[in-house]
């Protein structure tokens, strides 16, 4: 039965002499839809081979079958998603929103030449630095800077650059993973420098890195906990304690400040987070950020502070394969310009804006959402507002709750996780979340009650 069903097969060649063929071949080229239609009759032989009944005898509907697989590969993969998980700036879903000054002169410089790297006063070869440096001195009060495609590329280039061949100190309670399981010691073995642990998880002592440092040691970094806190009986040395030890020794100190707060988030009614500037006033050579996180701008990595060393780091070959291009630098520059006025900063970027959200505001856009999905699901489902807590995200504010509303739906035909997933499916796609057997939308960064008509 099976070979009765392969012959039955159409040949590709037949397939695209289809008449309902002829337009995608328009549309999208003849090669492509000739591939598609290999994958289709790849996929139907090896389910005859499996056992499956093939049901689809007549050429109109394989070639139906070949027009879906055309068209769902046509559909773009990167698309709009409400954000209603309860997570502010959240990894999975791109982190940092873009300010709309931002997101505009990062369009500008994707159709347009820029002086990405031209003097325009000159006329003559410039430096993409030059775009941005001034404004993360500005902010930082460091003496130099530099940008790259993130922060891991960040720490990474740092420690190539200063401590390659030679011992990173760093104390066991910062060893860190972040997203994706990439973890702090990886990082620094793919640097070429040598992780040499000190202390304990809880606490390390002054005294444990001064025994540490020795005729190979390269660097003392610190590794900011900026996405978990260890609470309870604990103990490590001030970034000024730090910074004069190595300072005594002749080492560079290096802080991952990770989410990289640009502001005092007492601002937005949060707890305080180290900012750069503090850090570097504090006694650190280098500090490194992200700039999706806190910062609020495009994914990108900031390497701020002593001139010595980041003229070291800009010189590393390393730099080139981890630079930003033009609409990263564009977007970032326009996002550093808020922080010259930071509460216009806290109003214009979005990451800032849904932090200090009120919540008479959450609560009147939950409430002309709770109205919209009402009118849409009818009278199977039951929709209403509670009290709720949102998080920071991306590492940053760790266990920090902030009250929050959210839209809860329960349905008599769907389970907590059948909603979620019928909300994905919506377009644009709503992510929320189940918690406590409960379908959520947290209102805090929902911007336009309308997108859920």
């Amino acid at each position: 039965m099976a070979k009765d069903d392969l012959k039955n097969l159409p040949s590709i060649d037949k397939l695209l002499a289809n008449a309902s063929i002829a337009p995608l071949i328009e549309a999208h080229g003849r090669e492509h839809v000739r591939n598609i239609a290999r994958k289709v009759m790849a996929q139907a032989r090896r389910a005859i081979l499996s056992g499956a009944k093939i049901e689809l005898a007549h050429m109109d509907g394989w070639a139906g079958k070949v027009q879906n697989a055309v068209n769902e590969f046509a559909n773009p993969r990167v698309v709009k998603v409400i954000n209603c998980s309860g997570v502010v700036a959240h990894t999975n879903l791109g982190r940092a929103l873009l300010a709309e000054e931002a997101a505009r002169a990062a369009y500008e410089a994707a159709i347009s030449n820029v002086n990405l790297e031209y003097d325009l006063a000159a006329g003559s070869r410039g430096d993409r630095d030059d775009l941005t440096e001034d404004l993360i001195i500005e902010l930082s009060g460091a003496q130099a800077a530099t940008v790259v495609n993130n922060n891991a590329a960040a720490l990474l280039l740092t420690l190539n650059t200063l401590a390659a061949g030679k011992e990173a100190i760093v104390s066991r309670g910062e060893l860190i993973e972040i997203g994706g399981s990439f973890r702090l010691p990886e990082i620094m073995a793919k640097s070429g420098c040598i992780l040499r642990e000190v202390g304990t998880t809880n606490r390390t002592h002054l005294a444990d890195y001064e025994e540490a440092v020795n005729e190979n040691t390269g660097m003392i970094l610190r590794a900011h906990s900026s996405n978990y806190r260890i609470i309870g009986f604990t103990t490590q040395p001030s970034d000024a304690e730090l910074s004069g030890l190595a300072k005594s020794k002749k080492l560079p100190y290096v802080v991952d400040l990770g989410s990289g707060a640009a502001v005092d988030l007492a601002l937005l009614g949060l707890p305080h987070e180290p900012t750069m500037r503090e850090t570097l006033e504090a006694g650190a050579d280098i500090v490194t950020v992200s700039g999706d996180k806190l910062l609020g701008g495009p994914q990108a990595g900031i390497i701020a502070g002593k001139e010595e060393y980041v003229a070291l780091i800009r010189k590393n070959h390393l730099k080139r394969a981890l630079r930003c291009g033009k609409m990263t630098l564009a977007a970032l520059e326009a996002t550093l310009r808020f922080y010259l006025n930071p509460e216009t900063a806290v109003k214009r970027i979005p990451t800032l804006r849904h932090l200090a959200r009120s919540l008479d505001d959450i609560r009147s856009c939950a409430e002309r959402v709770t109205a919209i999905l009402k009118a849409r699901l009818g009278a199977d489902a039951e929709v209403f507002l509670i009290d709720d807590i949102s998080r920071a995200g991306s590492g940053s504010l760790p266990e920090m709750d902030i009250p929050t509303i959210s839209v809860a739906v329960r349905h008599k035909e769907m389970g907590p996780n059948e909603l979620a997933e019928w909300f994905r499916r919506q377009s644009p796609a709503v992510i929320g979340r189940v918690a406590g057997d409960l379908f959520r939308l947290d209102m805090r960064c929902v911007d336009y009650a309308e997108d859920f008509k």
